[in-house]
């Protein structure tokens, strides 16, 4: 059974239609079509990058015939350069995306700030100076430093919480203690580099610039393992989440448990962000502008996990398609494309929230 209902809030003058299913057992569920339609465009558009990214290199094939060696009609040399070679990266970078789209959109919505981003308020930094600690001081190999990298997020994240914590967690005082966390930590990133020696510095200075090159199945097997875990945690509390951005006394009254909901969401995010990059290293701003653009896409209010998700795996395909395909012979590192993509996002997102009086 399938009803509808519109919606009309004061930001947006249209009219949406709201629409629920209803099976035989009571269960019903609450939808927007063009939020599904958006959804469903972002995973064809995510696929279809995907095929072209793993047909793409110095031994190229036609999207025909990715899709045919995947399931398993390829020749010998299309198996070894699609099944061995590309596939692995190709799914470090859908893992890598998903994790920060969503774990952007989970501090988002719990700062009720646009700017409330794991890159932002020091969680990638703390991540980074976990793996650096590993690699300068310890001269770790690529488990350790990524063992370091998850170390060092989460003890950023439960510092960061406990510091802007005073009769709960508000979005401004998060925002602003990550921030200032952000800058200590970039402080003792430099310190490390600085203490390095030339090797420990190089390997470290490369990890830090955040890439895709030479990932494989060591480096998919234990984010993907990551990700089936963490991720429905995180879809599972999305109305929960949905709630929490209308203030805490609001979602306390609609039956909310808000200081469990909230540590569990922020662990998830962390742990999230933390093992996308152990896997890749810091690649900068997927997290601040996928939840973003999924919500001026979408037009819904709320997380809209699902849609950050797609959008930080279709962000971060395009990015290393861009990296690798569009300068030449000169491949560049995904994060540096991101970066330069995201530093312009910032700019666009400040001079709006700027000229709507919100900052």
């Amino acid at each position: 059974m399938t009803t509808t209902s519109t919606t009309k809030s004061a930001a947006e003058p249209t009219t949406k239609a709201v629409r629920s299913v209803r099976t035989a057992g009571g269960f019903s569920v609450r939808y927007e079509p063009r939020a599904v339609v958006c959804v469903l465009g972002l995973l064809v558009l995510a696929l279809a990058a995907a095929v072209v990214l793993i047909g793409s290199g110095d031994f190229p094939i036609a999207p025909g015939d990715v899709v045919a060696t995947l399931l398993g009609d390829g020749t010998p040399v299309q198996e070894f350069a699609v099944m061995d070679l590309r596939l692995p990266r190709v799914l470090v970078a859908v893992c890598v995306g998903a994790a920060l789209g969503i774990g952007g959109a989970v501090f988002q919505s719990i700062s009720r700030n646009p700017l409330g981003s794991p890159d932002v308020i020091g969680f990638g930094q703390g991540a980074t100076v976990g793996a650096l600690t590993v690699i300068v001081l310890f001269q770790g190999d690529a488990t350790a430093a990524s063992a370091g990298a998850v170390v060092g997020g989460l003890v950023t994240g439960a510092a960061i919480y406990l510091l802007a914590w005073k009769r709960g967690v508000h979005g401004y005082r998060l925002v602003l203690v990550g921030i200032g966390s952000a800058a200590m930590l970039t402080a003792v990133i430099h310190y490390l580099i600085t203490k390095a020696d030339l090797v420990d510095a190089t390997r470290a200075t490369v990890w830090m610039t955040g890439s895709l090159d030479g990932r494989d199945w060591t480096q998919f097997r234990p984010l993907f393992a990551v990700c089936c875990v963490l991720l429905p945690v995180v879809l599972g509390h999305g109305r929960a989440l949905r709630m929490l951005e209308m203030g805490d006394d609001a979602a306390y009254a609609l039956g909310v448990h808000v200081e469990r909901t909230r540590i569990v969401l922020m662990t998830s995010a962390v742990l999230l962000v933390s093992a996308a990059t152990a896997a890749a290293g810091p690649i900068v701003f997927v997290s601040l502008s996928a939840p973003q653009l999924a919500r001026r896409l979408t037009r819904s209010p709320g997380p809209n996990l699902a849609a950050s998700a797609l959008m930080g795996v279709a962000l971060l395909l395009v990015a290393d398609w861009a990296a690798t395909q569009a300068f030449g012979d000169r491949q560049l590192p995904v994060g540096v494309v991101t970066g330069v993509l995201g530093g312009c996002y910032l700019l666009w997102l400040l001079v709006t929230e700027r000229k709507a009086g919100r900052i």
